[in-house]
C-alpha cells in the first residue's frame, strides 16, 4: 500500500465522508474512492459500509486496519517531520487542536509562545467534533482547546483561555428569527442536533438534555462537522446553540443568531493527555496563565 493511499484511508476513517476527505487532502473525491476501492480489492473485504447515504461507517475489517496502520503511519510521518524541522533549526513541534473557531482573541497566546520559544514550532489546527479526546490520546494532537468540564481520568485540564455567552442559530425563515433574544426553555420546542460518541456529561454541558423547566431537548439529527450543522440550520430543519464568538467569524445571510441570556456560559481551556505532558505543553500552559483568560461579551 502506497503512503498516499494509507493517508487517504486513515483520513476517511476519521472524517467518514468522501467529500470532506478529498477537500482535506486536496484531491478529488474520485481519487479517494479509487484508492479505497483498490485497497478493498487487494484485501478481499470492504473497509467502509456505504449503505447509508448520509453516513459512511467503518466495517470491522476497516476498524482493525485503522488501528494497525495509524501508529505505523504516525511513526513514519513524525520521522519525516523531525528531519524537516531539523533542517530549519527547529527542535520540536507542539500541535494544538481547536474546537472553537480560530478566533482572533486567541492570537496573543500563540504569538507570545512563539516569541518566547523560537526553537519550537507551534501548529494550530481545527479539531474534529467526532471523538476529539480519542485523537488526543492517539497523539494526533498534543493539546486541545475544548469547552469545560472535561472529566476524563487520563486527561489534565489546564488554564482557561476564555469564557463565552451563548447564542442560538436559526434560519432567517424561522419563527424565532425576528427576536433579539430567546429563553433557554425554548430549545425544547424545536429539533436540535448532536455529534456521535460524545461523553454524556460533556454533551450536556454544551447543549443540556433538559431545559431549566425539565423538558427534554430533542436531538434527531446526527452531525459530524460544522458544515453539516449550519446547513441544517439554514434549511430550517434544526436550531442550534453556539458560543457567541461564532457571530464575529461566521456571518451568514440566511442565519440569525439570537442571544440566550439564561443559558450558562461556556469556558474553553487547554486539555492534554496526562502521560504525554512535556516541556512544550507546560510552556504553553504557563503562557496562558501569564496572559490570563479573556471574557467575551
Amino acid at each position: 500500500m502506497e503512503i498516499r493511499d494509507i493517508e487517504i484511508f486513515l483520513t476517511l476513517a476519521e472524517e467518514l465522508h468522501f467529500g470532506r476527505t478529498a477537500a482535506r487532502l486536496h484531491v478529488s473525491p474520485a481519487r479517494v474512492s479509487q484508492a479505497i476501492s483498490q485497497q478493498e480489492r487487494r484485501l478481499g473485504s470492504l473497509l467502509f459500509d456505504r449503505s447509508n447515504r448520509r453516513q459512511t461507517r467503518l466495517t470491522p475489517v476497516g476498524r482493525q486496519l485503522r488501528d494497525d496502520l495509524r501508529p505505523v503511519y504516525m511513526g513514519l510521518r513524525d520521522s519525516l517531520d523531525r528531519a524537516r524541522m531539523a533542517s530549519r533549526g527547529v527542535t520540536a513541534r507542539l500541535r494544538v487542536g481547536l474546537l472553537p473557531f480560530n478566533v482572533a482573541e486567541l492570537q496573543p497566546y500563540w504569538r507570545t509562545f512563539r516569541a518566547q520559544h523560537s526553537q519550537w514550532e507551534l501548529q494550530i489546527r481545527v479539531a474534529p467534533y467526532v471523538r476529539p479526546f480519542d485523537m488526543l490520546r492517539a497523539g494526533d494532537f498534543d493539546v486541545l482547546v475544548v469547552w469545560l468540564p472535561v472529566e476524563e481520568p487520563d486527561l489534565t485540564v489546564g488554564p482557561t483561555l476564555f469564557t463565552d455567552p451563548r447564542v442560538l442559530a436559526v434560519s432567517t425563515e424561522h419563527e424565532l428569527a425576528g427576536r433579539p433574544t430567546v429563553a433557554h426553555e425554548a430549545l425544547a420546542d424545536f429539533a436540535n442536533a448532536t455529534a456521535p460518541d460524545m461523553p454524556d456529561y460533556w454533551e450536556d454541558s454544551y447543549l443540556p438534555f433538559h431545559t431549566p423547566g425539565g423538558r427534554a431537548v430533542e436531538r434527531p439529527e446526527l452531525v459530524t462537522n460544522a458544515d453539516e450543522l449550519i446547513t441544517l440550520v439554514t434549511n430550517g430543519e434544526i436550531v442550534h446553540p453556539f458560543p457567541s464568538h461564532v457571530t464575529r467569524y461566521w456571518s451568514m445571510p440566511h442565519v440569525r443568531f439570537l442571544r440566550i441570556p439564561d443559558m450558562p456560559h461556556l469556558s474553553y481551556a487547554l486539555v492534554w493527555h496526562t502521560e504525554s505532558e512535556n516541556d512544550l505543553i507546560r510552556a504553553l500552559a504557563r503562557t496562558v496563565r501569564e496572559l490570563g483568560a479573556t471574557t467575551f461579551h
